[in-house]
């Protein structure tokens, strides 16, 4: 069955980006499963306190429920109200060094299934992406990741990524602070063309690009050295990140209006964050930097190396 596949390869990326960052590690991730009353379960893979990692999530989910969740059919008005089907991988990775950005992908499927008056096939789409949030940004970082993701889409269409990368700019932007909330990436949802197999194809290769995206950032940087003053600003940043995933995330808002499992939901947060009254960064300070050539839209894949 075609939810059988899409399960099968999101178990297998779980597992694949799991094992992959518990080499940096000198302990494990906590392997949690857990079933959700109304239907499905999932199976949340955290860390915290690591060598590489203050806090990292890689978590699965396959759930499901009576009544499509107004989150999700917003742009479909057609399908609320309809039972549903959800699953999906969903990470945040909070490394320690400040050096090292935080990043976020998702890919997911949604049906929503069936009821008598609604035929018989179930309408399916797909979502996802992944962007970068650095703390003190390098421009060949954000080259190397945002032409994987280009590479990426590349087979499904030469519109694709410009698309998904303009998408991610205006959807990680947070309106209340007019900034974005990282460099970004790519971003797209409901997803259902041309056919289930090319969306479906699609998908797997923005979660097979994850990797080869983030890891030689990680390889780059984690040994780079750091001071409390780059600590204060990485938690200072990060709060931007709890503003933006409690007041603007939809994968956020989907799991509490479906009555998800709240933990697992909320691992993408930071285990620690600050906020400080009307600051700004000194004049020609690194963390100035950030502002004045990061914090806004750039055409990262297209510039030219340096």
């Amino acid at each position: 069955m075609e939810s059988e596949r899409v399960r099968a390869y999101l178990l297998a990326l779980q597992n694949r980006i799991v094992s992959q960052f518990e080499m940096f590690e000198d302990h494990a991730f906590v392997r949690d499963e857990w079933k959700r009353a109304e239907g499905g379960g999932g199976i949340t893979c955290i860390i915290e306190g690591g060598k590489l990692l203050d806090r990292g999530g890689v978590g699965f989910s396959h759930v499901s429920g009576t009544k499509l969740p107004p989150s999700a059919s917003a742009h479909r008005p057609d399908l609320a109200g309809r039972p549903w089907e959800a699953m999906g991988v969903s990470l945040v990775l909070h490394p320690r060094n400040p050096h090292v950005p935080t990043v976020h992908m998702n890919v997911r499927m949604i049906a929503a299934l069936p009821t008598a008056q609604s035929g018989r096939a179930p309408v399916v789409w797909f979502g996802g992406g992944m962007d970068l949030t650095p703390y003190y940004g390098d421009e060949a970082d954000a080259r190397r990741f945002h032409r994987v993701a280009r590479d990426a889409l590349a087979p499904f269409g030469a519109d694709r990524y410009p698309r998904y990368k303009r998408w991610c700019d205006e959807y990680f932007f947070l309106k209340h602070r007019r900034e974005p909330r990282g460099i970004g990436g790519i971003f797209f949802d409901d997803v259902a063309d041309p056919d289930f197999e090319t969306a479906f194809a699609m998908t797997r290769a923005v979660g097979d690009a994850f990797l080869p995206a983030y890891l030689p950032i990680v390889q780059a940087r984690k040994a780079m050295p750091y001071g409390e003053a780059e600590r204060d600003f990485q938690a200072y940043r990060r709060g931007r990140y709890v503003e933006f995933n409690l007041v603007y995330d939809r994968g956020t808002l989907f799991g509490l209006q479906s009555g998800g499992r709240t933990e697992s939901i909320l691992m993408s947060m930071p285990p620690t964050a600050a906020w400080r009254y009307d600051w700004t960064p000194a004049p020609g300070s690194a963390e100035a930097r950030l502002y004045r050539d990061f914090l806004r839209p750039r055409e990262w894949a297209d510039e030219a190396d340096a």
